[in-house]
């Protein structure tokens, strides 16, 4: 038996000011990751963009400073800097030090109507994961200055200077101690802050990076950006169906309520997938919540409703189902209420059930009329519609006929799926191998205790430009379907996955590459849980096998080619011809020289006995190969595959794969200088 000890008061731990946040950092922002790094900077930018939907606020300016540190600078009122009266310390001091400190809390006086920061805790948990900060506030004429280290203010606050502008200028450099990296990406930010322009009509956001040493992905982008968009969230939709062949102009509305400001915009195009994006002020709610679940409603009754009006549905019609009035719909939700209630210091989800009613009285109002208004753009919505809800009852045929197939077999999984024995989904990896040369290389090389095997032959459809009916018809997604276990449209149920790894194995070469988009096309129209949930993966075959006497390296890279040679004593100079023939590892021969006469070969001039062997694919690996480089757990890389910025992967898939060819066509001039080892 352990000994008592004693627990009483003396053992309650009380975490003071802003010890909390330095404490558990992920509660307030995520994670401490390049997630939760940017997030601080949306935190301090969200201030202002709070100044802005107040009517204060007309330009806001992000600097990524080559000192590391970032600012952010808006023309606002400015936060006040007199004297709190109960706490006697400066407003600014209060605001930057406390949580939940703020002009976010009162009622109708309190300084905002409405509010997107983080429960009046985002500044303050900058604060104090910043190992410096500088805050600097323009009004009454004069320049007000203080600074702050960890969360504290190591000076008090001072003026240093006069002006005629009015705002708030927030400086800070992100405490090393707790993120696992300080390196802001232009890219993210440039998403983030485009996006925040597009909701609040009339303000311009800038970025401007003044890094000198620049991230590789950020050199492709000029160093300033301006966004400016009169027409908010009309033109944001437009955006977003920049590469997709759309049906009609957006069709915008807002209205003002009792409970908050709606504004809405949609638009049709003629692909098969949905993209509907909610806001609630200003914060985008990825999962959701009232506000979403009463514009579906709305919009299914009221494209229902005119279908019927106009005789486009007949009496015996059944009505068109939520999926198809949502099909090839582009949307945008944006509310601006008082007293938001976020499930979630995240803020994924709205939690108000009053703007559940708001949304859809506003949806039903509004649509009705422009339908009514628009009759030639209406009739072309619902006969989209209509072609959907065909399909639909197609598609739903073909899936019943992929489960039902299924259970009249006893769910037998597929011929060529080689299974593993375990039948824990917790422990279980599904490899899904590119042609049956790899497959029989992986099978052999595998355990085969947890990792199963599913070749594909050839390429599979490109699910983009297919419905699911279409879809299902294909033998090699209908095998992968079944082996996943998860079922597919509305019958789809995530606990029924029957692997908790999923790894796409393809050849390192440009038909591989393609076989891996087509898969993640296919995973992410219709199996997003799966990516979501962090099951799906991306095996990193070995480029290179270099032997020199009795040792062999494998390398994935060019550079890390040029490494290993060079930590031999070699150098891409030294090779001047090929060399002979490698006799194979089983016969036992001399290993001076390399084994297949389909791989490519270089011989080193001054070390003859260092071999470089190029992997054209995996079928040709040893299966002890494959399994020591790319299968074996204790040694191999993968690469997970996240939705981070499930819209800007929206944007690609439908470049890429979509039926629009100028997209496409643009999307690889302004790559093409970037490809390396181009394989033609």
């Amino acid at each position: 038996m352990p000994s008592k000890e004693k627990y009483n008061a003396q053992q309650i731990q009380v975490l003071e000011g802003l010890e909390p946040v330095r404490k558990r950092p992920g509660m307030y922002i995520g994670s401490t990751d390049t997630r939760g790094l940017h997030h601080c900077v949306y935190e301090v930018v969200d201030n202002s963009i709070d100044e802005a939907m107040a009517g204060y606020c007309t330009m806001i300016t992000v600097i990524l400073h080559d000192d590391g540190s970032v600012s952010v600078e808006d023309n606002g009122r400015g936060i006040p800097v007199d004297l709190h009266p109960k706490l006697k310390k400066p407003a600014l001091e209060i605001v930057l030090t406390t949580l939940h400190a703020g002009g976010k809390f009162g009622g109708d006086d309190s300084g905002y109507k409405v509010s997107g920061g983080l429960h009046g805790v985002g500044s303050s948990v900058v604060n104090a994961l910043s190992s410096h900060m500088r805050a600097e506030v323009y009004r009454d004429g004069k320049i007000h200055v203080q600074e702050y280290k960890r969360g504290k203010a190591i000076t008090k606050l001072k003026v240093e200077g006069k002006t005629k502008k009015t705002g708030t200028k927030i400086s800070f450099v992100l405490d090393s101690e707790i993120f696992d990296t300080l390196e802001f990406s232009l890219d993210v930010l440039m998403n983030r802050l485009r996006q925040q322009a597009y909701l609040t009509r009339g303000v311009t956001v800038a970025i401007l990076d003044e890094r000198k040493d620049r991230p590789e992905e950020d050199q492709k982008h000029p160093r300033r950006y301006r966004f400016h968009f009169e027409g908010g969230i009309a033109a944001y939709v437009l955006h977003l169906n920049e590469s997709k062949e759309r049906i009609g102009s957006p069709i915008w509305f807002s209205k003002d309520t009792d409970d908050g400001l709606v504004e809405v915009a949609v638009q049709y195009t003629k692909s098969f997938s949905e993209h509907v994006i909610s806001f609630a002020n200003n914060i985008h709610t990825t999962e959701g919540g009232h506000h979403l679940t009463g514009f579906k409603a709305a919009l299914t009754r009221t494209i229902n409703a005119y279908a019927r009006s106009q005789s486009l549905l007949k009496e015996k019609d059944e009505n068109l189902s939520a999926d198809d009035v949502r099909e090839g719909l582009t949307a945008v939700i944006s509310v601006r209420l008082k007293e938001p209630q976020f499930e979630g210091q995240t803020k994924s989800k709205l939690g108000n059930a009053e703007m559940k009613t708001a949304v859809e009285s506003v949806v039903n109002e509004k649509l009705a009329e422009y339908m009514e208004e628009h009759p030639s753009e209406a009739k072309d919505i619902v006969s989209k519609c209509l072609l959907a809800s065909r399909a639909r009852l197609a598609a739903r045929a073909a899936r019943d006929s992929v489960i039902r197939k299924g259970a009249l077999e006893g769910m037998t999984l597929p011929g060529k799926l080689a299974d593993c024995s375990s039948k824990d989904p917790a422990d279980c990896e599904l490899f899904i191998v590119e042609g049956d040369s790899a497959g029989g290389s992986a099978k052999q090389g595998r355990n085969r205790e947890y990792q199963a095997i599913l070749p594909l032959r050839g390429k599979i459809l490109n699910v983009e430009q297919a419905r699911l009916d279409r879809m299902l018809a294909n033998n090699e997604i209908k095998s992968l379907i079944i082996a996943l276990g998860v079922g597919i449209g509305d019958v789809k149920d995530l606990s029924k996955l029957r692997y908790d790894r999923i790894v796409i194995m393809t050849d390192a070469d440009v038909d591989g590459a393609h076989i891996r988009t087509l898969l993640l096309t296919l995973f992410f129209r219709y199996f997003p849980e799966v990516i979501g949930a962090g099951h799906l993966y991306i095996a990193q075959p070995p480029l290179f096998k270099i032997s020199k006497g009795k040792e062999n390296r494998y390398v994935y890279t060019e550079q890390e080619k040029e490494a290993v040679l060079k930590e031999m004593g070699v150098s891409g100079e030294d090779t001047q011809e090929l060399a002979e023939p490698e006799e194979s590892e089983e016969s036992g021969e001399s290993d001076d020289v390399l084994a297949d006469e389909d791989v490519e070969k270089e011989v080193v001039k001054k070390s003859p006995r260092v071999n470089i062997q190029r992997y054209k694919g995996l079928g040709e690996m040893n299966p002890d190969q494959l399994w020591d480089t790319t299968m074996d757990p204790e040694s191999r890389t993968m690469l997970r595959v996240t939705m981070d910025d499930a819209e800007m992967a929206d944007a690609t898939f439908t470049t890429l794969m979509g039926s629009e060819v100028a997209p496409r066509r643009k999307f690889i001039q302004t790559h093409a200088k970037g490809v390396k080892n181009l394989d033609i």
